[in-house]
């Protein structure tokens, strides 16, 4: 049976209903995935899918987020294939609808990320493991205890500089947790920013996350050179992924919060 869906981008597709040769280029999307019971029908997935360690390893390698080997995929026969606007790029998703649909979801808050798990769940008729994924974040989240308009701000790159903007699911749970981005304006959803900018937006954190720049215990002394006054934490940047990746974080979250006290 073929379903006609629309994707998260208003992109018709005709999809098996359910898929079961499923390749998805998103990390977090793959480990939704598993959560939803789904290992016997993953066939593919992208080099940054790492979780859930000790299973995914078992799941052929297609590439990565920003470059994929065509040729392994059409080896694969994939009747579905999942991508992120983010994560994906436009031509990677125009290459790919020529094998197979391509259904493409866009996560920029926590309830879309609530949707794509429920999305995941009527794709795959596991709409009843989705809804309790979604029950289970959400009781996760519910614990915090948000702090109170504390300036920060979350650091993905060095060389330059580059933060988490406006627009996207780190800064809605960083709005969460209670703390202010000062870096939300503009059109870069990760902007580029000079010591003299992190300098004057007088911030009372600075996030240094794990990935895709490793910072370590050793770049804490560069930044604190110049925002000797800023408190600064190293974080778990996978924690900040969405999909079901949040059940674990809420935790995560509610000790990070404390550490910023």
């Amino acid at each position: 049976m073929i379903h006609s869906l629309t994707d998260h981008l208003g992109r018709q597709l005709n999809i098996p209903a359910p898929p079961k040769r499923i390749i998805s280029i998103c990390p977090a999307i793959t480990e939704t995935l598993f959560a939803l019971n789904l290992e016997n029908d993953i066939v593919g997935r992208t080099k940054y899918c790492i979780f859930p360690k000790g299973t995914v390893e078992n799941v052929p390698i297609v590439g990565g987020t920003k470059e994929v080997n065509i040729e392994k995929i059409i080896e694969l026969k994939p009747d579905l294939i999942l991508a992120e606007k983010e994560e994906n790029t436009k031509e990677i998703v125009q290459v790919l609808e020529k094998i197979a649909p391509v259904f493409v979801m866009e996560v920029q808050s926590i309830e879309e990320s609530y949707r794509l798990i429920k999305t995941l769940g009527s794709l795959t008729n596991k709409e009843l493991v989705a809804d309790q994924l979604i029950t289970s974040s959400k009781t996760a989240f519910s614990a915090l205890l948000p702090k109170e308009h504390v300036k920060a701000a979350y650091v993905i790159w060095r060389k330059p500089y580059m933060v988490v903007g406006g627009t996207t699911y780190i800064n809605n749970v960083l709005h969460t947790l209670g703390f202010d981005n000062p870096f939300v304006q503009g059109n870069s959803r990760y902007p580029a920013v000079t010591k003299e900018e992190l300098a004057a937006a007088n911030l009372d954190v600075l996030l240094l996350a794990s990935e895709p720049f490793p910072f370590q215990e050793k770049h804490i002394a560069e930044f604190q050179s110049f925002l000797p006054n800023t408190k600064i934490v190293l974080v778990d940047g996978e924690m900040f992924w969405y999909g079901s990746k949040m059940i674990e974080a809420g935790p995560y979250f509610k000790e990070l919060i404390e550490r910023t006290l």
